[in-house]
């Protein structure tokens, strides 16, 4: 049987959350997002440098919540929220999601719902952007009671749809 743990991530996970961060990217985005960007050589060293970054004590990421998912020693999932900008649209939530990402050989099970558990308190409000057409990652968060709030925007060519879990 697998070990499975999710935890806090620490600044030594720097490199392997970057990297399950372009899998994931790739993964989701491949046929939404231009190969040319998914399949730059400088996205994985862009994504370790911002993860070194975020986990190391950088002041700017100073509000940030994250987590890894380990199967076996391996990370395989990451998730990212930092405390909601009271001057965004979006201020009457505390905290965005910005980052959840579980590798495809490990969607269903129940990684994605402990990741989001350890960066957005359960009975917390949050809000995340969401791409369009992503059916699965919709169903997910629909599951985990965000709704689409109404607003949208477009992101390196991706359609996202904002979603919103603003209480019971």
């Amino acid at each position: 049987m697998a070990e499975v743990t999710v935890r806090a991530a620490r600044s030594d996970d720097a490199a392997a959350a970057a990297r399950v961060h372009v899998e994931g990217w790739r993964e989701t985005y491949r046929g939404l997002v231009d190969d040319d960007i998914l399949d730059d050589a400088s996205l994985l060293p862009r994504r370790e440098r911002f993860w070194a970054s975020a986990l190391g004590g950088d002041p700017r990421y100073a509000d940030v919540q994250a987590a890894v998912a380990e199967v076996d020693g391996e990370i395989v999932g990451i998730a990212m929220s930092r405390a909601a900008d009271p001057y965004e649209e979006d201020a009457s939530v505390e905290v965005n999601l910005t980052v959840l990402y579980v590798l495809q050989a490990h969607h269903g099970t129940g990684l994605g719902a402990a990741l989001l558990d350890a960066v957005v308190r359960p009975d917390g409000t949050a809000s995340l952007w969401v791409a369009d057409p992503n059916p699965r990652a919709q169903a997910f968060y629909r599951k985990h009671r965000f709704d689409f709030d109404g607003a949208g925007r477009v992101e390196s060519g991706v359609r996202e749809l904002r979603m919103a879990r603003t209480g019971q």
